[in-house]
């Protein structure tokens, strides 16, 4: 089983709304996905609680359960566990940070938000666990080229020596609108934001799995009828 934390020290990062619309994204693909909302806000469980059809299962929890639930999953045989984390200080995700195979860092590109992702990132590496940054709510570059705001903030992202995320998720009304009916954007008519989750879905899979281990486990999903 794959675990992924969603973390970020700012409020507001959308966090949360990146979280569910990955664990749908896994949930969309076949996997057998639990999200275990550990964000007292309970934002991921309401999210998920308004869909209309079957979706990824959910838990809301608090951090001192995670690993029993996680080990609860294993044992049940769920593919992807994503923990939903709260906002705030750093130490309180500990244990989140701890289980997971890899924390997705959620940083928009403003000053306040790279400032706090400095001391995110310092405890994930005194944890020696794997960290993802995911520049989330960036604006639109104009003409094909990015605006002042993101080269300085991916510059400053650079500077932290951590993986970055290719695939950048835009500021779009949709990411919001499509959690008030626990849907993904992936399953509304809006391609650019499909086209973002997809491509970061597949980057993290991509991490998650290597390619001896996606091998065998795209084997037992085309066994399972399962998109991959």
């Amino acid at each position: 089983m794959f675990t992924l934390a969603l973390v970020a020290r700012k409020g507001g990062s959308g966090k949360t709304t990146l979280g569910v619309h990955l664990a749908l994204a896994a949930y969309l693909r076949g996997w057998r996905t639990l999200m275990a909302d550990a964000d007292p806000q309970r934002s991921a469980t309401e999210a998920l609680s308004a869909r209309r059809t079957l979706g990824p299962e959910r838990v809301a929890l608090a951090g001192s359960r995670l690993y029993s639930a996680q080990m609860d999953a294993v044992r049940r045989g769920i593919d992807v566990m994503v923990i939903d984390t709260s906002a705030g200080v750093a130490e309180d995700n500990a244990a989140a940070i701890v289980l997971a195979d890899l924390c997705v860092l959620v940083v928009r590109p403003t000053y306040l938000d790279l400032a706090a992702a400095i001391e995110s990132v310092a405890m994930i590496r005194r944890l020696k666990k794997a960290v993802l940054l995911v520049v989330n709510q960036a604006p639109h570059p104009r003409d094909g080229v990015e605006p002042p705001l993101m080269r300085r903030a991916l510059r400053a992202l650079a500077i932290l020596g951590q993986p970055i995320a290719p695939t950048v998720i835009r500021s779009r009304l949709i990411y919001q609108t499509a959690l008030e009916t626990g849907r993904s954007a992936e399953e509304a008519d809006q391609p650019a934001a499909a086209r973002e989750i997809a491509e970061l879905w597949a980057y993290i899979r991509h991490q998650a799995f290597p390619r001896d281990a996606a091998d065998m486990m795209l084997s037992a999903s085309l066994a399972q009828g399962r998109a991959y």
